[in-house]
């Protein structure tokens, strides 16, 4: 495998549903808010073979954006979630699902290094 650090920042920004800052939309609380610890593994493709971030989600809402990288999605009211991540050249997408304490999903991108897949995890933190 070929060490690509800025393709694997995007795909495992892909999964970061709950690695991201509040947005200022003013909606409700969900019972997904919080603190969430996040492993992305790569079964396909040139990416780092694994990666854990901790992160938010708040009001159900994902928006972040860090230099050229710009994340977006939601985790609604049944736990679905979708992510969207754009950043230079490369683009990614996660689904999946969460519960009150953990998620879980697949993930798919295309970085300079060409196509990675894979799973996402992730766990509530407790404070």
């Amino acid at each position: 495998m070929v060490h690509n650090a800025a393709a694997t920042r995007l795909l495992a920004a892909t999964v970061a549903a709950t690695a991201l800052l509040p947005t200022s939309y003013g909606h409700a609380s969900t019972k997904f808010d919080g603190a969430w610890s996040v492993v992305v593994l790569t079964t396909s493709g040139r990416c780092d073979p694994s990666y854990r971030f901790s992160g938010q989600v708040v009001n159900g809402e994902i928006s972040y954006i860090y230099g050229s990288l710009e994340v977006s999605g939601n985790v609604v009211a049944s736990g679905a979630t979708f992510v969207r991540v754009t950043g230079g050249s490369g683009h990614a997408e996660a689904h999946g699902h969460f519960t009150v304490t953990h998620g879980s999903g697949t993930w798919r991108g295309e970085g300079a290094n060409g196509l990675c897949a894979g799973t996402w995890s992730a766990t509530r933190v407790r404070s």
